[in-house]
Formats: structure tokens, sequence, C-alpha cells
């Protein structure tokens, strides 16, 4: 299924879907320093953009254990409720601070199965204007092979636009 979602959309239309949808959000959030409602707001709509993004949502690293991700606000089926650094996709982008895209999570090792039917994964950390992590974005659909490059470095331009700024909190 993947395959033929690859072959509808070029990269070129996908750099043009992710362009129109960077500045939408961007116009949306402009002037709302709420970090929750940036992260609701990223999520519902990057959810609403592409059909094959299965689940799409933040963990968000826990003030009371900060070397844990608790789950933040997202679109889709049932999250994981803690992921700690290291463990499955998302540990793994906390840990090392790097875009985390899995072809196919069942490969992946210590992957965590939130759900079953999630085949493939992209984990962008996103980190505040002062450098350290704040949480992850984490995108899964339920095809195999569903983000690449382009994926990779829209969603990074994405969350550092929305919260690498000052006065988000």
């Amino acid at each position: 299924m993947a395959e033929a979602f690859n072959d509808l959309i070029l990269p070129a239309e996908k750099d043009e879907r992710y362009a129109a949808l960077a500045d939408e959000i961007a116009a949306v959030l402009d002037g709302e320093p709420n970090l929750t409602a940036r992260m609701a707001t990223v999520a519902s709509m990057l959810a609403a953009s592409f059909d094959h993004f299965f689940w799409t949502g933040f963990y968000v690293v826990d003030a009371d254990n900060p070397r844990e991700l608790v789950v933040g606000p997202y679109q889709g089926t049932l999250g994981c409720l803690r992921i700690a650094f290291g463990r499955g996709v998302c540990g793994a982008a906390a840990e090392t601070g790097q875009i985390q895209v899995v072809e196919d999570v069942h490969a992946f090792p210590g992957h965590i199965a939130c759900d079953a039917r999630s085949a493939s994964e992209i984990v962008v950390p996103v980190f505040d204007s002062a450098g350290g992590l704040i949480g992850v974005l984490d995108v899964d659909s339920d095809q195999k092979s569903a983000f690449d490059e382009v994926d990779a470095s829209w969603l990074q331009t994405i969350v550092h636009k929305v919260f690498s700024i000052s006065g988000a909190a």
C-alpha cells in the first residue's frame, strides 16, 4: 500500500503540500505562546493534511522524570502513556536528539507497539529556543516505508519554527 501512496504523490507535490501547511500552521499559531495549544494545533493540522498519517502527536519530557516521555496532544488511536529515553523509536529520538525514520517498525529493535497496526514511523526531536529537548513529534503510518527525506526535512522545519521561539511556554 505504501508504494501506491508514494507513486501517487511525487516528492515535489509533497514538498508543496508541506510548504503550504508550514505557512498555515505559522499563521494559525501567530501570537499563541502556550506550548500545549501549539502542540495540539500542529498534531491536528498534520493529521488532517496527510491520509497516511495514522497517529500524529507529541511525547513531552516529563518534568518529574527528565529521562522519560509522557504522552501529549495527539490525533489517532490510544498512544502509549510513557516511554523511557532509549526505548523504542520515540525513546531513541529523545536519547540521540536525532530524527528517526523507520520503514518497518516491526524490524526496529525494542519497538513499542502502542497500536499493532502501525507499520512505519518518523520521530522528530523538539527543542526549545535554548536548545533543550522538550519532547518529540511522533507520526505513525499503517503503511510500510511511508516516510522519507522530504517528510524528515519538513517536519523538522515545522517543529523548529513552532517550538524554537522565545515566549513559547
